[in-house]
């Protein structure tokens, strides 16, 4: 817990939840009736409601990106890097809104919330939801706040391809999308890592084809197996083999099955830990969101044209270890905007800390994203 809210934090913050009474459809062709939104905000609103700032979250990502929720927390907001006063999303500047996304577990209508058709969670009921979706309620919760245009719409990972779709959906909804860590679709290994993941849940014993709630027990194993596997893939070799290299916990080797390695016990701990805090349903469903991703396939799968309507203008990043999301990924969204003239600035931060370096305070990417950003208050109006 901090002894003091340092003074380049937002502070203490509360989420706000808010209802939404429409149906919402969605790409599955099902619709969810109502909904719930949990989101935070930081910062405040001009009188011209211009200086919005839509935050996007990743896959395990929430509602939480900054401050702290109380003086007892361990931890503040995940991207607490990068948003408050003086940083790249600077609140003395700028009105941050960051929600937890449909299907998520942390207070939006989701798996864990309860089905009013039934009176039960929705578990294995609640529909697929995709990026698109995301974007649509998104929208929603804008026009609830009463901002019509953002300032920027910004994300990492999955959070990249939000505010990529929502150039796309909403062109003329917003002045600026920052894509950061991102790609344009999934490749086939990004596939094929996902699926292993959700197998890893599904076939666990206490999974009960989704509805554990019901049996009081949650599939520990599988989602711990499924978060070692992602967090290894968030990594890059330099920052493990850094970090961990080949050392063992008890300086010897004991030749059995127990853990003996520094990197194995990490691991495990990141598991245990996250088993704790995710629900496994939502696990599966923001996986999902990430395989059908694909805004060219719109477009017979020409990204430049899928970007045609595209007004804002960007900051793509990418990051050297980044091997989830490579750099040349983020090379296919310049290229497709630059092919349909649209402003983009591009930046490839030097970086060993793989996947996870978008959230890290890297000195260049902080200067790159700052100084984007100062160009995102000057068009303020």
């Amino acid at each position: 817990m901090p002894e003091e809210i340092p003074k380049d934090s937002v502070g203490l913050v509360t989420p706000q939840t808010l209802h939404f009474d429409m149906p919402l459809g969605l790409d599955c062709g099902r619709e969810l009736p109502e909904y719930d939104l949990i989101y935070e905000t930081y910062g405040e609103l001009n009188a011209e409601r211009s200086n919005a700032v839509l935050i996007c979250h990743a896959l395990s990502g929430d509602h939480h990106a900054a401050g702290y929720h109380s003086m007892a927390d361990r931890k503040p907001g995940w991207w607490e890097s990068c948003i408050g006063p003086g940083k790249p999303i600077d609140t003395n500047r700028f009105f941050v809104v960051s929600p937890n996304n449909l299907g998520g577990c942390k207070g939006s209508t989701g798996p864990v919330s309860i089905n009013p058709q039934t009176g039960k969670r929705y578990g294995p009921d609640f529909p697929i939801v995709t990026v698109g979706d995301w974007v649509r309620s998104q929208a929603q919760l804008a026009d609830r706040l009463g901002i019509e245009r953002w300032a920027a719409v910004i994300g990492g990972s999955l959070g990249g391809m939000q505010a990529l779709q929502w150039a796309i959906d909403f062109p003329e909804r917003l002045r600026h999308s920052v894509v950061i860590a991102a790609a344009p679709k999934l490749s086939a290994q990004n596939i094929a890592f996902n699926e292993v993941a959700r197998q890893a849940i599904m076939s666990d014993p206490d999974f009960h084809e989704g509805r554990y709630y019901e049996f009081d027990t949650v599939p520990r194993r599988g989602l711990m197996l499924a978060r070692m596997l992602g967090h290894i893939t968030y990594l890059s070799d330099e920052s493990m083999r850094n970090k961990f290299g080949r050392e063992l916990r008890q300086g010897k080797l004991n030749y059995g099955f127990d853990v003996e390695f520094q990197v194995e016990s990490y691991l495990r701990y990141q598991g245990r830990s996250f088993v704790d805090r995710f629900d496994a349903n939502t696990y599966l469903l923001m996986t999902k969101a990430l395989d059908y991703f694909d805004p060219a396939s719109k477009a017979g799968g020409d990204l430049a044209a899928a970007l045609k309507p595209v007004q804002a203008h960007f900051l793509v990043v990418s990051f050297t270890s980044d091997w989830r999301f490579s750099p040349s990924r983020s090379r296919e969204i310049v290229k497709a905007l630059t092919e349909g003239d649209n402003p983009v600035a591009y930046a490839e931060i030097e970086a060993h800390q793989g996947h996870d370096a978008f959230l890290m305070p890297i000195p260049q990417y902080i200067n790159v994203f700052r100084a984007y950003m100062d160009r995102v208050a000057e068009d303020l109006s």
